[in-house]
C-alpha cells in the first residue's frame, strides 16, 4: 500500500471515529439516550457507569480530543516528527481503549457498540501509525515534506 493511500485511509478512520466522538459527546452533554442496537441499551449502562468520567472528564470528550489530535498530526506535513506524534497518540488511544473495553467486559459485564466501533477504529489507526512511521520518509500527502 502506498504512503498516499495509507495516509487517505487513516484520515478517513480518524474522521469516522471523530463522528463517533462528537456523537458520544453531544449524548452527555445534552442528556441524551445513546442509540443502541442491543436489547436493554448496554451503551446508556456503559455511559452512565463510573468508568465514564476520568478526572471528571467524560470518556467521549477525551475521545474526541484524541480524534482531533490524530487528525492534526496527520494534517501536518509528514516528518518523523509528525509521524511520531501520530504513533503516540493513536498508541496512547489503543492502550486507553483496551482499558475501557477490560472493563465493559469484565466489570460492567455490558458491551457499547459504539465503545467497540472507536476501539476497532483506533487499533486500526495505531496499525497504520506503525506502518507509516517504520517507513520513513515516504512524501508527503500534506505539504510535499518527507
Amino acid at each position: 500500500m502506498s504512503e498516499r493511500v495509507l495516509w487517505r485511509a487513516m484520515v478517513v478512520l480518524g474522521v469516522i471515529g471523530l463522528g463517533v466522538a462528537i456523537y458520544l459527546t453531544v449524548v452527555h452533554y445534552g442528556h441524551l439516550t445513546v442509540l443502541c442496537a442491543a436489547k436493554n441499551n448496554p451503551c446508556a449502562q456503559v455511559q452512565s457507569s463510573i468508568y465514564s468520567h476520568v478526572l471528571g472528564i467524560p470518556v467521549a470528550l477525551l475521545g474526541l480530543i484524541g480524534y482531533v489530535l490524530i487528525l492534526a498530526s496527520l494534517l501536518t506535513p509528514a516528518s518523523e516528527l509528525s509521524r511520531a506524534a501520530t504513533l503516540g497518540v493513536t498508541l496512547f488511544g489503543f492502550v486507553f481503549s483496551g482499558y475501557l473495553t477490560y472493563r465493559e467486559v469484565f466489570t460492567l459485564k455490558e458491551i457499547c457498540e459504539w465503545c467497540v466501533s472507536s476501539a476497532v477504529l483506533m487499533t486500526l489507526l495505531l496499525i497504520g501509525a506503525a506502518i507509516r512511521y517504520l517507513r520513513g520518509g515516504a512524501p508527503s500527502p500534506v505539504g510535499g515534506g518527507s
